[in-house]
Formats: C-alpha cells, sequence, structure tokens
C-alpha cells in the first residue's frame, strides 16, 4: 500500500525531465522560454539553465526512488512537489498568462486549478510512500489497484492530455493554430466566472476592439468611469482560462505591458 505511488511518482518525475530537456534543445517556438514554468520567475539570459536545473533535479529523485529506500530521496521529493506547488500557485498570482512547464512546452497553457491539484496530489502520493519498506523497482513490477487509482488521478489532473490530442490532430503549436470564431470565443468570455463578476461595471457589453496575440484573444471594452477594461480568453481547452485588466483613462494612450488584476 505505501509504495503503491512510487511508479506514478518515478515515471512523472522521468517524463518531466525528457520533456524539459527537450524543450530546452529546441528551443521551442518563439519565447517560449519565457512563458514556462520556473523560467518565468527568472531573468532570461537563465531561463534554460533554470529549467535544465529542475530537469536534473527530477531525475536524481526518480533515481533515487527507483533503486533506494534513503529518507534523502523519499523526503526530498515531497519537498519538490510541495515547492512546485508554491511555484504554480505564484505563477497564478503574478503570470497568470504563462504555462506550469511541468511537462516542457506541451505546458503552455495557463496554470489552473487542475495544475496545481495535479502537484498537491503529487505531494501527498510522496508523502504516503516515504516509509515504504521496498524499493521503486519493486513496486513498479508488483503494481497494485492503488496505483491505477493513482494514475487515473492524475489523468484527470493533466490538462497536457488535451494539448497533446490537440497537437495529434492539427500537428502544431497552439500559436500557430487557426483560433475558434470571434464570436465563439465572446461566448466563451460570457460565460466564465471572471465576465459574471465584471460585466455589471461595464458600459456596454459589446466590445469595441479585439485583437489576437498567441494563444489569447483580447476583448476591450469600457467601464461606467471611462477605463479600458480588458479580457484574455485563452484559446484552447474544454474550460479555457480567462483574465481581466483594467487601464486607467490617463495612461490609455501608453498602454503598459498587460498585467491581469484578476482570474
Amino acid at each position: 500500500m505505501l509504495e503503491s505511488q512510487l511508479p506514478n511518482l518515478i515515471v512523472l518525475l522521468l517524463l518531466g525531465t525528457a520533456a524539459k530537456v527537450t524543450t530546452v534543445r529546441s528551443g521551442g517556438e518563439p519565447r517560449s522560454l519565457s512563458r514556462l514554468g520556473p523560467a518565468v520567475l527568472v531573468p532570461k539570459r537563465v531561463q534554460a539553465p533554470a529549467l535544465l536545473v529542475c530537469a536534473v533535479c527530477e531525475l536524481m529523485l526518480a533515481a533515487g526512488l527507483l533503486v533506494s529506500t534513503h529518507p534523502f530521496f523519499r523526503w526530498g521529493t515531497v519537498a519538490f512537489f510541495a515547492l512546485s506547488t508554491y511555484v504554480l500557485l505564484e505563477l497564478r498570482r503574478r503570470r497568470p498568462d504563462a504555462g506550469c512547464g511541468c511537462f516542457g512546452e506541451v505546458s503552455s497553457a495557463p496554470v489552473g486549478l487542475r495544475s496545481v491539484g495535479r502537484t498537491v496530489a503529487l505531494t501527498a502520493m510522496a508523502g504516503m510512500s516515504l516509509w515504504a519498506p521496498v524499493p521503486g523497482w519493486l513496486a513498479v513490477l508488483h503494481p497494485t489497484w492503488h496505483t491505477a487509482a493513482g494514475v487515473a488521478v492524475l489523468a484527470l489532473l493533466s490538462p497536457e492530455i488535451e494539448e497533446l490530442i490537440d497537437r495529434l490532430r492539427f500537428r502544431a503549436p497552439c500559436e500557430q493554430r487557426r483560433g475558434p470564431a470571434e464570436s465563439a470565443t465572446l461566448s466563451r468570455l460570457r460565460s466564465s466566472g471572471t465576465w459574471r463578476a465584471h460585466h455589471g461595471e461595464l458600459a456596454s457589453a459589446e466590445p469595441y476592439d479585439t485583437w489576437r496575440e498567441l494563444c489569447w484573444r483580447f476583448f476591450a471594452f469600457r467601464n461606467q468611469s471611462g477605463d479600458d477594461v480588458v479580457f484574455a480568453v485563452y484559446l484552447t481547452g474544454r474550460r479555457p482560462a480567462v483574465r481581466m485588466a483594467v487601464v486607467s483613462a490617463e495612461d490609455s494612450e501608453s498602454l503598459p505591458e498587460y498585467t491581469p488584476v484578476s482570474a
């Protein structure tokens, strides 16, 4: 029972390692590293090294869990996923347009509750594995229904699966695909909690401007005070992320970098 989640932890760590190394080696899409996980929170010149350091840590932990029962690797895995949860929460607060980077470029969608929930679940799995009496390779050879249940939970909490399906269908990353019609994206906006929370402040229910940038479509409105209210809708996923920012009338002639204030 205690060792049942070791196979899931090892596989997730190895997948994360491979995806990050592949993303750095390929260079990814334009500006992709600046939109992924820990790279978002560091200067541009060290973005690639930051992803590689993360990948090395994952590889070391996976190897340690596989062949050893040493507490260093068990507690290190708990600390790694707990820290990952904190980083994802910081990304949602500071850069809600950025992806978690958990599995490299495939994890470019904005960090949502599913991604955060996955790291919480992995932290719990790592905690449950602390006192497992056997190394991971034995657990890999003898999986149980608890292992399968863990796989199901992780699959449910992994938005990357949808992105992989989209890539198999369209053979292109999100920013290169033809997005949904503008009217369909506007309908998604109007069905979101962000819209319901703020539409009462708007002077008109129809946007005065709209444009697309990478995987986002922006809709600009004005509120009762004459300020610009900009909503951003992510263009993929069953429940796409929606962000909102307000630009005061005094600053409307020189718009600053998009800075979301609610999600």
